[in-house]
């Protein structure tokens, strides 16, 4: 028997006002100071569980904090050393994510829902503690680039160079993943070394707020590189200015508002967004039913519609079929619906897809439904009735004060309406459409305007060739699904840390993650230019034309006899002359089976217009000058683990010589092991002091 329930009634005034992390104390507003509190409501029962409100904070104070004493603390460490803060805070969070579970689990998320927004945002920590180790350096400076010469003597040269902002950064978070959307924007800012102030969407900020006490309480970070808002954040752009960076997720409306801010528009306060998207998912022709194309599918966009409840900017809006396909499609899709989804209170075993996150969502979800069945959608599955849902007793019910609503599933027998191109339902909701040929799948989903992410489901390479490259452009991010990744992918609507998120037009233009990229969105590319000596200083990188110490003549010490302590940028050794042969040629050649007629037949190389003759093999020269830099004894170096950039330039016939001048470039020693790496500026010049070889040695050297 279905039943109907209501929410048990709380008390305002007992429930406490989920406070604010600022200036690096916990902060809430006076007492009696606000009566204009936000109440936040159970998304499953509707009991109110905290209030909101910033009355009374100070913005300007806590962009200062950030300013100076976050930017202060943050400015001491190295990249590497703020990664590995960012490693040591996701295994702390990682440890408690349970306790995180409880709280998420209020906003209507599923256990499954949850362990995407909460250990999808550890994850982001794991990702970036161990990338910003691996790919920056362990510095405070970024080289972007090669160095440029800038006059004929080598003695004016530029190059670029990244820095971190000198503001802070001001993240703006939608309330569909509250953890997630917090620490994949926190985590390349403070690898950057710019603090951040972070303003949860309220309806879920709660859950913010949980994670940011854990990460108080593990005593990790540095002062004033995380703050937290609460609530309104009105006046906030007010304070910001040129140094200053805004991420804001959420609706194209609040984001067109935020960016034409004058402190944006003439200021030069930074912004990205990333805002509404109609994705889409098309079915390559050749999926037909009983493909596993087909069945992947269907999974995928029932996927879409009932994870989060369907509270996903990256959700399935628009699936693109084939004409002939769409009624197999939509009933594909309505058969697994029933079968496998469950609505209910994410509390009580069995359900598979919670409440949407407020009953303020819902009714915008159904007005958005309403005005698509308006404009010609026709419902193929579901309807917007208020569900019977399992409730957290285990017993079956229609909440009156949950804001559940069971998946619905739209036809468009128009597939030029406009309202399927325009409207966003943002919850378990999404269309199908049949296309006439590819040209016209690409056409379609390019109606979206800009979106984050679309799927071409075939398997079928020229197929997918047309489809990717025809929607590229249009999208962020494109899944490519078949049978060979179907259980494998991430899926559609997760974007992963390594590649970038964000989307063109409608989609918001803005850009986050893609790896080390959204670390530069944190920093400035600036232009340096001046002789190879300051560049050198600037960058702490060797650069050629600077001064080399030649330690063998001024310290009688070879540079690989000195340990990270006492080796430096520029020391070098330069080694005498070594003939090249034909007999060693020729035996080279032998010895390896690299026979290239350039190496082994006098005719033939004097054919080619590159080579004088028979000319040395380039492995037998780099072999060669790893010979003549050497220092045979045990340590400091410990190991030589690659070569960089290595170019060959001038051939060397028998007869010439070769020398190596090998100089320090780059130390970067571990912040973790008794080692670092030493990557060594390598040059072979034959006898008449011609460039044959040049190239990075890469080794690994004691401290």
């Amino acid at each position: 028997m279905t039943t109907t329930a209501t929410a048990p009634q709380a008390t305002v005034d007992t429930v406490e006002t989920v406070p604010s992390f600022i200036m690096d104390s916990w902060w809430t507003p006076d007492a009696g100071s606000s009566a204009d509190a936000v109440h936040v409501r159970d998304a499953s029962t509707g009991e109110i569980l905290a209030k909101v409100s910033t009355a009374g904070l100070d913005l300007q104070a806590v962009v200062d904090y950030g300013r100076d004493t976050g930017q202060a603390e943050l400015g001491q460490l190295t990249f590497h050393q703020r990664a590995l803060k960012l490693k040591e805070l996701a295994q702390y969070l990682h440890a408690r994510r349970e306790h995180f579970y409880a709280f998420s689990a209020q906003t209507g998320a599923t256990r499954i829902d949850s362990m995407v927004d909460i250990d999808g945002g550890i994850g982001v920590l794991f990702t970036f503690g161990s990338k910003g180790r691996r790919e920056l350096p362990n510095s405070q400076v970024v080289v972007d680039g090669p160095m440029e010469q800038l006059s004929k003597d080598g003695s004016f040269v530029g190059e670029h160079i990244y820095t971190r902002i000198p503001g802070v950064a001001v993240q703006i978070n939608a309330f569909n993943f509250p953890v997630w959307g917090m620490l994949e924007k926190f985590a390349p800012a403070f690898i950057a070394g710019v603090p951040t102030i972070v303003k949860p969407a309220t309806p879920t900020g709660y859950v913010a707020a949980a994670v940011v006490k854990a990460i108080v309480e593990s005593n990790i970070l540095p002062k004033g590189s995380l703050q937290l808002i609460s609530g309104s954040v009105r006046g906030l752009l007010d304070v910001l200015d040129y140094r200053d960076y805004v991420s804001f997720t959420g609706s194209a409306s609040t984001a067109l508002s935020l960016k034409s801010h004058p402190n944006v528009v003439q200021g030069g306060v930074r912004f990205t967004s990333e805002t509404d998207s109609l994705n889409a998912a098309i079915l390559g022709p050749d999926a037909v039913e009983g493909t596993p194309e087909f069945d992947a599918f269907v999974k995928s966009v029932v996927t879409e519609m009932t994870v989060k409840a369907g509270q996903k900017c990256t959700a399935i809006r628009r699936a693109i079929v084939p004409q002939e396909l769409v009624g197999a499609v939509s009933a594909a899709i309505g058969r697994r619906v029933q079968e496998r989804v469950v609505v209910g209170d994410p509390r009580a075993d069995g359900v598979t897809m919670g409440a949407l996150a407020s009953v303020e969502q819902l009714e915008d979800v159904r007005a958005a439904v309403q005005s698509m069945l308006d404009a010609g959608g026709e419902l193929a599955y579901g309807t917007l009735d208020s569900p019977s849902v399992t409730t957290a007793d285990g017993t079956s019910a229609v909440v009156a004060e949950g804001a559940f609503l069971a998946p619905v599933l739209l036809n468009w027998n128009n597939p030029e309406a406009e309202a399927l191109h325009s409207l966003e339902a943002f919850g378990p909701v999404s269309s199908v459409v049949g296309y006439k040929d590819l040209a016209d799948a690409v056409r379609l989903a390019a109606r979206g305007s800009g979106s984050l992410v679309a799927t071409v489901c075939t398997n079928d390479p020229s197929v997918a060739r047309e489809l990717v490259t025809g929607i590229a452009a249009h999208h962020g991010r494109v899944l490519m699904l078949n049978r060979e990744d179907a259980r494998s992918s991430t899926g559609h609507g997760s974007p992963v840390p390594h590649l970038v998120h964000g989307g063109p037009g409608r989609a918001g233009g803005g850009e986050e993650l893609g790896g080390i990229r959204s670390v530069m969105h944190h920093m400035q590319r600036t232009a340096i230019q001046g002789s190879p000596n300051m560049l050198t200083a600037v960058t702490g990188i060797w650069h050629a034309g600077a001064d080399r110490n030649f330690t063998l003549e001024t310290e009688g010490t070879h540079p690989f006899r000195k340990s990270l302590e006492t080796l430096r940028i520029g020391d070098a050794i330069r080694s005498d002359l070594r003939q090249v042969t034909l007999e060693d040629i020729t035996a080279f050649a032998n010895s390896t089976g690299d026979t290239f007629y350039a190496h082994t037949n006098q005719e033939a190389a004097e054919a080619n217009p590159f080579f004088p003759g028979i000319v040395a093999h380039g492995y037998l020269l780099l072999s060669w000058g790893a010979g003549l830099f050497v220092e045979p004894a045990p340590g400091p170096v410990l190991a030589n683990y690659g070569l960089e950039n290595l170019r060959f330039i001038t051939p060397v016939a028998a007869g010439d010589s070769i020398r190596v001048t090998l100089t320090a470039k780059k130390i970067t020693p571990r912040e973790t092991d008794e080692y670092g790496e030493v990557a060594w500026d390598a040059v072979l010049t034959n006898q008449n002091d011609e460039i044959v070889a040049t190239y990075d040695v890469l080794t690994l050297v004691e401290k």
